[in-house]
């Protein structure tokens, strides 16, 4: 530490830490590099989900799982690889776990089946957990002044957002002019100077008292997650049978024993204490929520935008840019708002603004208008840019630094359970009303049953057919596809309600002074003047 800012930390009592590490700025500048790595890996994937559909040609529920199975590994490993990272570094776990990103985009760009691609996905999975709480564990642990750190926060969640938005624009130009492995490939420059610069610049942190890494806590997790999520998925798509009940059973076993056993552990995997802080609950709640109310209609989107209004990819890409932008504006301008307003206030708000832009969505239909669509997804972009940024800080600002992996793991997990939740509930609600659909007479039986696999086989389905009994099939299952979009859309405005609702309550109180969370005192009851 320089001599000024010794004497600085003298005169006020702080400690070497308190001070402002410098090049932190410099240092968030490549953490952020990892998060616009997932989020452009995350949105281009829905836009290349036809090309894939019309060249491995999976049938639906293949489908369902390449969309969903990142989700369901990343969910499985997140608070795992977040213990780790506070045990070996996490500079360390996330450089290594960039490289094998960008590999494991390599194996997928090039899958050449519906099973290798949903392999790649699955490792893709593994590799993506340990990057999000190790960029947010070193958030936690650069930047010490409580305001600097969470306009870090907002910088970070803004940059997610423009990972969102660049993904479609990058990916629908490459789509135009490659095959579909190229947006996959995308990540592979990312990557590099991601690993390259911030070997140099990214400061090592970790626990300096861990305790051992217990493997058998990691099984039960990745177990116990695995399990829940996939007897939630098949039981949405087929209904009830012994073995999907012996997979919900497994999990919630797993699940409950690795509960019992971090209370039994002097160093836990996941200290079971930190759900006691209201507030830490409260964010991490509705984080689930919101995403499980967002996922399936934003992964089902693309394909509405493509097959049914009959875009481009590029062009879609730009339909979607809006909630980007809101998103980053609100992200930036979140941590000011809170302080000034309240962060309950804050939080339920822009749930119920995302609630009722989903309530928007209900009357979907092949002439809805750009400027609608737009305005739709600026209000939730606006929404969801607000409530995820204070929810991050209120989570990270809750927890000691040592603990500031293991925090952010259970974070990133309520976001990827919930986009698999999403993804599995509200996509088998789209795809069960879409295979009900009738078609038009004359189409073979074989036919038919092909186009009622996705609206992706519809496409292709009516190309092999005469222009008349084509151009009705076609219309039939895009009107099928849109009904359910509808319903989806419907469903998820409500959980975004409901959402909103939990957040007023469980954070009452919450507030972000000086940057940290808080809980305000409950105000004295009024007494009478007589």
């Amino acid at each position: 530490m320089s001599k000024p800012a010794k004497e600085t930390a003298e005169r006020t009592g702080a400690t070497a830490e308190d001070q402002p590490r410098p090049g932190r700025w410099l240092a968030l500048a490549v953490l952020v590099l990892a998060v616009l790595l997932v989020g452009v890996d995350a949105t281009v994937l829905g836009l290349a989900t036809p090309f894939l559909s019309e060249d491995l040609r999976p049938s639906g529920t293949q489908l369902l799982w390449i969309g969903d199975v990142y989700s369901f590994v990343i969910a499985g490993l997140l608070v795992s690889m977040g213990s780790l990272g506070d045990r070996i570094g996490r500079k360390k776990l996330l450089l290594t776990g960039s490289v094998v990103f960008g590999a494991m985009s390599v194996l997928a760009a090039y899958a050449g089946s519906p099973a290798m691609m949903i392999v790649a996905r699955a490792l893709l999975g593994v590799a993506g957990a340990t990057l999000m709480p190790s960029t947010l564990a070193l958030i936690r642990n650069l930047f010490h002044d409580p305001k600097e750190r969470s306009l870090a926060i907002g910088i970070w969640g803004a940059m997610a957002s423009a990972g969102a938005a660049v993904g479609p624009v990058l990916g629908g130009f490459l789509l135009g002019h490659f095959w579909w492995g190229s947006v996959f490939l995308i990540n592979l420059p990312v990557m590099a100077l991601l690993v390259i610069i911030g070997a140099k610049v990214l400061p090592e942190s970790h626990n300096p008292n861990p305790g051992p890494w217990d493997l058998p806590s990691v099984g039960l997790s990745l177990v116990g997650m695995v399990g829940v999520v996939y007897a939630v998925k098949e039981a949405s798509v087929h209904g009830f049978r012994w073995d999907i009940a012996a997979a919900a059973v497994l999990g919630l076993l797993a699940l409950v024993t690795f509960v019992r056993r971090q209370q039994s552990l002097a160093s836990p995997l996941l200290d079971m204490k930190l759900f006691q802080h209201r507030g830490f609950s409260g964010a991490v709640l509705a984080d689930l929520l919101t995403i499980l109310g967002l996922s399936g209609l934003v992964f089902f989107l693309s394909q509405f935008l493509q097959m049914v209004q009959l875009r481009s990819p590029l062009n879609a890409g730009l339909v979607e840019l809006p909630a980007a932008i809101g998103a980053v504006g609100a992200g930036l301008a979140a941590g000011y708002v809170a302080r000034r307003l309240s962060v309950r206030l804050v939080v339920a708000g822009g749930l119920g603004v995302v609630g009722l832009a989903l309530a928007g969505c209900i009357g979907l239909g092949q002439d809805t208008s750009t400027f609608t669509l737009g305005a739709i997804l600026f209000a939730v972009g606006i929404g969801a840019g607000f409530a995820f940024t204070v929810t991050a800080d209120v989570i990270l600002s809750s927890v000691p630094k040592e603990q500031a992996g293991a925090a952010s793991a259970v974070s990133e997990t309520a976001y990827e359970l919930g986009a698999a939740l999403g993804i599995a509930l509200l996509g088998s609600i789209v795809t069960s009303i879409y295979r009900d659909f009738a078609t038009p007479q004359g189409v073979p039986e074989a036919t038919a049953d092909a186009a009622r696999e996705s609206l992706g086989g519809a496409v292709e389905a009516s190309g092999s057919l005469p222009a008349d009994a084509g151009d009705g099939l076609l219309k039939a299952a895009q009107h099928a596809f849109v009904d359910g979009l509808d319903t989806a859309a419907g469903v998820g405005a409500a959980v975004l309600i409901a959402a909103a609702c939990a957040a007023w309550f469980l954070l009452r109180g919450q507030r972000l002074e000086d940057g940290t969370a808080a809980v305000e005192p409950e105000p004295e009851p009024e007494v009478a003047r007589h």
